[in-house]
């Protein structure tokens, strides 16, 4: 029995792994590589195995960094099973392809560079046509069934409380007479978030593979995030400005708008117009409408006990898909909120609306995620003086503000708070994947300090044998 490490080791993308036992071959995640956009694009169009030699693929959850790159294994020739929750499949339905869309608008751009050079055009990671037979291989499983994966594996999804479907998966693994219990953390979440549920609970695990995004930070409390985005809306509505929101169409774009529904019917924000532009956030938010089940029990009082029974739909919020009703957002002159993605303003309709409203200082840009080195996003966040949309220059004169407390990822407490009811039962190793070197050095360092008998860092293409 083995374990090979081929994707979001020392970094935060890319989750893949392959655990191979009674001569199968079961992956674990396979999510698109983000970064320089050559390395990317050829990590990502170059499976470091045999598409055909994987007999099933589990999927934690439905984030491009670990569902985007399935249509690639499907198009080298996979065919086996995609176990995922409900939820994350229909996810995926709407993320796929979308991804694919992007990827075709990128492979458009560098093309018409390359024509301009001579050169011959290159061609998409995978085309939407590819997005969409891949789902043809999916699987929906609940949370706390087991089902059998490859012979002598079977598995069940715990709630990650990560996003909508977000799951840990906990492998129960026989071979030539030995027993072991393995588990995947995928993506974990926190405690005391709205809309979803608390991380679940594991017991009697051998090993651990555990992300660690946050590994060396800690976060905002839930009730400080709340209480900072009451007091953003508040002072710009009192400037006559906009907020304007990058958010992550799944999960962020979410949450934002429950907690805002909230603020309005408790009256601690002004009830103003809100508007949710892009199409994917609004495909994804009828999912979210799709899978109550997965709501915690805060949310299902809101809703049982709310005049308006849709925790992501009140009287002054309004979706939008239409291109055209997009650019008549620019000529609103009253106080507003728009959320838009992309979360990290590398594309969409968001670079249009701080094109429009990042020299007003009225305005206040609202960053409610973490921000990748080398994004406009980032830019914001360091609130320099001019930056470039679109390639035009613009100069910073609206307010920016960061809410760290929004995110879905546990924090350095809240991980090592997880692994610690594990440490005096079966657990002889884990393994530290999903994190920047330094966070996840960091956080293996205080797995030691717990007392965990091996922690390991791996790296790219590293081989355990368990």
């Amino acid at each position: 029995m083995k374990l090979r490490f081929m994707g979001a080791v020392r970094t935060v993308t890319g989750s893949m792994h392959m655990l191979t036992v009674n001569g199968s071959n079961i992956l674990l995640d396979c999510g698109l590589f983000q970064g320089r956009r050559r390395e990317a694009f050829e990590r990502n169009r170059n499976l470091p195995f045999e598409a055909r030699d994987v007999d099933a693929l589990i999927l934690s959850h439905a984030h491009i960094d670990h569902s985007g790159n399935i249509p690639s294994l499907v198009r080298s020739g996979f065919r086996g099973d995609i176990y995922a929750t409900f939820a994350t499949r229909d996810l995926c339905a709407a993320m796929l392809p979308d991804s694919a869309h992007i990827q075709e608008q990128d492979v458009a751009y560098v093309n018409k560079k390359r024509a301009r050079k001579g050169l011959p055009p290159v061609e998409a990671l995978y085309s939407k046509e590819d997005a969409n037979a891949s789902l043809q291989y999916f699987v929906g499983v609940s949370y706390d069934r087991g089902f059998e994966v490859t012979p002598g594996v079977r598995a069940t999804f715990r709630d990650a409380g990560h996003i909508l479907g977000s799951a840990i998966t906990v492998l129960d693994i026989e071979e030539d007479g030995r027993q072991c219990r393995l588990a995947f953390s995928g993506d974990l979440g926190r405690k005391d978030l709205p809309i979803l549920r608390d991380p679940s609970p594991i017991h009697d695990v051998d090993y651990l593979i555990i992300e660690s995004t946050y590994g060396n930070r800690r976060h905002e409390t839930p009730e400080e995030a709340q209480a900072a985005l009451r007091r953003v809306v508040n002072e710009t509505y009192r400037r006559g400005g906009k907020v304007i929101i990058p958010a992550f169409s799944v999960g962020r774009t979410q949450e934002i708008v429950y907690t805002l529904h909230r603020l309005t019917e408790a009256r601690q924000i002004p009830n103003l117009p809100i508007f949710v532009d892009s199409p994917l956030s609004v495909n994804v938010t009828e999912v979210f409408r799709l899978h109550p089940e997965c709501y915690d029990e805060e949310t299902a009082q809101f809703i049982l006990g709310d005049r308006h029974p849709d925790p992501f739909g009140f009287k002054r919020l309004r979706y939008i898909r239409d291109v055209e009703a997009s650019k008549e957002l620019q000529f609103v002159r009253e106080p507003v909120i728009i959320i838009s993605a992309s979360g990290m303003c590398e594309a969409g309709r968001i670079l249009h609306h701080l094109k429009n409203n990042i020299e007003d200082r009225r305005n206040t840009i609202l960053i409610v995620g973490w921000q990748a080195p080398h994004t406009l996003g980032r830019r914001l966040v360091e609130r320099q003086e001019k930056v470039k949309i679109f390639g035009e220059e613009y100069t910073l004169k609206a307010e920016v503000e960061v809410i760290g407390g929004y995110s879905a990822h546990a924090d350095r407490d809240e991980l090592l708070d997880y692994v610690r009811p594990l440490i005096n039962g079966r657990l002889k190793k884990v393994f530290v994947v999903h994190g920047e070197e330094e966070a996840s050095l960091a956080l293996a360092d205080g797995l030691g300090d717990l007392g965990v008998p091996d922690v390991i860092v791996p790296e790219l293409m590293e081989e355990a044998v368990l």
